[in-house]
């Protein structure tokens, strides 16, 4: 991989990761390479990276967009994620090192300390993938974070209909989250984390509103 590769992959990847490329929306070749001063090489590079993420998928004759899913869909992925995330954990959480537990405490104290969504969803994406972090299973890992990452604008959407008042209950389940994490307690931990995943699920469901299509295709 280039230099020149990397950088636009990282630039893309922010875009989409924070909102600023909406599902839904091309992200055309020509204009990426303009704007970043690139030639068409890196950019189409670029974006096989982010398809092999879940950032983006290719057409034939249309090119590359950011992907918008059905209710369905967001429902099946959260299911997976509800079976795959405690078993990452499980595989990593007797790997886990010192620092890391230290790590999970100061994200926390900062996601209580009153951040706005888009800090808070760095810090939470930040706490769950550490949680996985030493699972010595690349498969798994790589479908893990393929899934938070097609899944990412859902959670945004997520976090913004529930507001600040419904904060507290994703504050108490992280909180126990690290009381099992640090007891290395493999069952409860993966029993808390399922839940918690499986509170969003059902909450998103409740809201068919974010899946309406607000974007041109």
């Amino acid at each position: 991989m280039t230099v020149a590769t990397q950088r636009v992959a990282d630039h893309l990847r922010r875009a989409i990761l924070g909102g600023a490329i909406a599902p839904g929306e091309r992200v055309r070749q020509e204009d990426v390479a303009q704007q970043l001063g690139a030639s068409r090489l890196p950019v189409r590079e670029a974006l096989q990276m982010l398809a092999a993420e879940g950032l983006v998928e290719h057409e034939p004759n249309k090119g590359a967009r950011v992907p918008w899913l059905s209710m369905h869909e967001v429902d099946v992925m959260y299911r997976m994620r509800e079976q795959l995330e405690p078993l990452a954990l499980g595989e990593s959480l007797p790997l886990l090192a010192p620092t890391d537990l230290v790590r999970l405490d100061e994200i926390q104290d900062e996601i209580e300390s009153g951040v706005d969504v888009e800090r808070f969803l760095t810090l939470d994406r930040e706490f769950h993938l550490r949680t996985y972090s030493a699972c010595a299973i690349d498969q798994l890992t790589t479908t893990v974070t393929r899934l938070w990452n097609s899944t990412q604008y859902y959670r945004r959407a997520f976090m913004q209909i529930t507001g600040p008042s419904r904060r507290w209950v994703v504050n108490a389940e992280h909180r126990l989250l690290i009381d099992a994490v640090e007891r290395r307690d493999e069952v409860d931990a993966g029993r808390l984390l399922a839940g918690h995943i499986r509170r969003t699920r059902i909450e998103l469901l409740r809201h068919p509103e974010v899946f309406e299509k607000n974007v041109t295709r």
